[in-house]
């Protein structure tokens, strides 16, 4: 069995495979505290031992089959947590199950949750709580995405909040031991890896927005939400019908607080999204054709390790994609295809290209992948399944390849050579074409692939030719420009001519300037189109920009948004030390995650 470099457990001697976990929820001492028990089965004989995967927790107590079990923590590893090793009173056979119950507390510090005061949420009068467990989970598991388990689980919170998780809801009752306390029990009858486990506790209404989906967020946001995210059965249906049946039963949305690091999380029954998407237009709903198709691709087939991510992130862009063309078009589907090869070099011109975490599958040996996280998953590996469309006879064809991807590997976690034989194994007629294909390159090269596929560029010309009249205009041209220039683009466009000019040299300053009186992007609050203004700005040293920049980095925490930003403010000498000074204010309120990673971009942790 093939070890993963991410993780101490060892699933080829011990599987986990139930979970039943029972925890309270404390925001005064910023900690969950409560028991999990796990059914663990020995895969081999004479079993003495379970090692699991801790960080930031503490174990007070751990039972095997109900009798005191001895356990003890071994060597903490710089990002891979701490080990615990559980000794069995008696040995277990093969195939023999024993329940392993840990009495735990999370640690204030947990990596895992972030724990928000009053004033960091929309409504300023209750505390919320979320977690985000791709990398690192709450309690002691087999953290790794090659081993999956089924939960039930009952969470006490205040009895003014409401608690949500990536499961069935199970109903909800007065918390016996606590009158102030209400318990929410939920069920996930689906096996899934422990970085689908996910916990959020907050003051949440619900709107109902289709047959199988309610939309939660805070008073303040959910009728916007609800608005923002009403295409999501339509979604669900045409995903369906590309990738075959949803087994999840629910699908629920759940817009986080500001702070939340990423697009979105494809949480089981329940996808976590950022309020950065809420346009007021539905523009961004892509986050969420992305999050459903993670039911598919991801959730039901599991990348063995963090360095096949590509396997989860390629294909779901792939159907998130397919789902955009069902929608509105294949000239679309084109446009957000090359905006994916775009925004692959703008990533591989950051990283270099020749770092080895340019190429799709990555080696992650002492590599936290919380660091070697980046775009190129998602568009290195999303490029080679489009290549692969065209190579082997177009959309209708290829998409019978992924359906039966899905039912051959469903509930099971697998590897790049997993995918790659069953491809040979689907089109057997077509394995002369299929041998032309420079896998090595694909796989294991860094830098952009070997191969560009072929793009319609019926939507994407009009972006070019706009961005070509910029960079090629002298100061004597800059009369020409007028707001007229964008009457007929849509606001993917919008984006796209941006990201264009992002990818050349910075424009003159007056170019920008002369930018924002003929467009006024300034006043425009898509956070995509911003973000990319924003930056154009920077580049271009213009001076008032740098308290807009430094705004969006703090307004919200969308990692996607506040790296890059901070990082161009870091790189500009008028903004470098106010940069550095902001994020030093802010870090306390950030998540962990998004915290560490813009410390080591502003060199603040050496």
């Amino acid at each position: 069995a093939m070890a993963d470099p991410s993780s101490f457990a060892s699933p080829a001697c011990c599987l986990t495979r139930h979970l039943h976990l029972r925890c309270r929820a404390d925001f005064g001492a910023r900690t969950l505290r409560g028991t999990a028990a796990l059914t663990a089965r020995a895969e081999r004989e004479a079993l003495r031992c379970l090692v699991l995967d801790t960080r930031d927790v503490q174990v007070f107590k751990v039972t095997v089959n109900g009798q005191d079990a001895p356990f003890a923590f071994g060597e903490k590893h710089s990002f891979k947590g701490t080990p615990l090793e559980i000794t069995f009173p008696n040995e277990l056979r093969r195939g023999q199950e024993a329940i392993v119950e840990i009495s735990f507390e999370s640690s204030p510090q947990s990596s895992a949750l972030q724990w928000l005061t009053p004033e960091q949420t929309s409504g300023k009068k209750h505390p919320f709580l979320f977690s985000q467990c791709q990398v690192e989970a709450i309690f002691p598991c087999q953290d790794t995405p090659a081993v999956k388990l089924t939960y039930y689980a009952e969470i006490s919170v205040p009895k003014e909040l409401v608690a949500l998780m990536s499961a069935n809801r199970d109903g909800e009752a007065p918390d016996p031991e606590d009158s102030a306390h209400k318990v929410y029990r939920f069920s996930q009858n689906v096996p899934i890896p422990c970085y689908l486990f996910a916990l959020v506790v907050g003051a949440l209404e619900s709107r109902k927005i289709g047959p199988r989906t309610l939309v939660w967020a805070e008073k303040e946001l959910v009728d916007k939400s609800a608005y923002e995210f009403s295409e999501t059965e339509a979604m669900l249906k045409a995903a369906e019908d590309l990738a075959g049946p949803y087994v999840w039963g629910q699908y629920d949305l759940l817009v986080l607080p500001p702070s939340f690091p990423y697009g979105g999380m494809e949480n089981p029954c329940l996808t976590f999204v950022t309020p950065t998407l809420l346009a007021g237009d539905q523009s961004l709903s892509n986050v969420i054709a992305h999050e459903i198709s993670h039911s598919w691709t991801g959730n039901l087939v599991t990348n063995k390790t963090w360095e096949h991510f590509w396997l989860n992130e390629g294909h779901t862009v792939y159907l998130e994609r397919r789902i955009g063309g069902c929608l509105f078009g294949e000239q679309f589907r084109h446009f957000q295809a090359l905006g994916g090869w775009r925004e692959l070099q703008n990533t591989i011109n950051t990283l270099g290209d020749k770092n080895p975490v340019t190429n799709l599958v990555i080696n992650l040996d002492e590599i936290d992948p919380d660091v070697a996280y980046s775009s190129v998953p998602y568009e290195k590996g999303f490029a080679l399944l489009f290549y692969l469309e065209q190579l082997l006879g177009g959309p209708d064809i290829f998409i019978g390849f992924l359906k039966a991807y899905v039912l051959q590997f469903a509930y099971k976690s697998i590897i790049t050579e997993d995918w790659k034989k069953f491809l040979y194994s689907y089109f057997k007629d077509k394995v002369d074409i299929l041998d032309k294909v420079d896998w090595n390159s694909w796989f294991h090269a860094p830098g952009m692939p070997p191969v560009k596929p072929t793009y319609d560029m019926t939507l994407s010309n009009a972006c070019v030719a706009l961005s070509q009249r910029w960079i090629q205009a002298k100061e004597s041209d800059l009369g020409s420009f007028s707001s007229a220039d964008l009457k007929d683009m849509s606001s993917h466009q919008l984006i796209e001519f941006l990201a264009l000019l992002l990818l050349e040299a910075p424009l003159p300053l007056s170019h920008v300037q002369r930018m924002q009186e003929v467009y006024d992007f300034n006043a425009i609050n898509n956070s995509e189109i911003r973000f990319r203004w924003l930056r154009l700005c920077i580049r271009s040293k213009w001076e008032e920009a740098i308290p807009l920049a430094l705004k969006m980095a703090t307004d919200q925490g969308r990692m996607k948004f506040t790296r890059p930003l901070f990082r161009d403010l870091y790189s500009f000498d008028k903004s470098r030390d106010l940069a550095v000074k902001t994020f030093l204010e802010h870090r306390a309120s950030m998540h962990p995650v998004t915290s560490m990673l813009v410390g080591k971009d502003l060199k603040q942790d050496q």
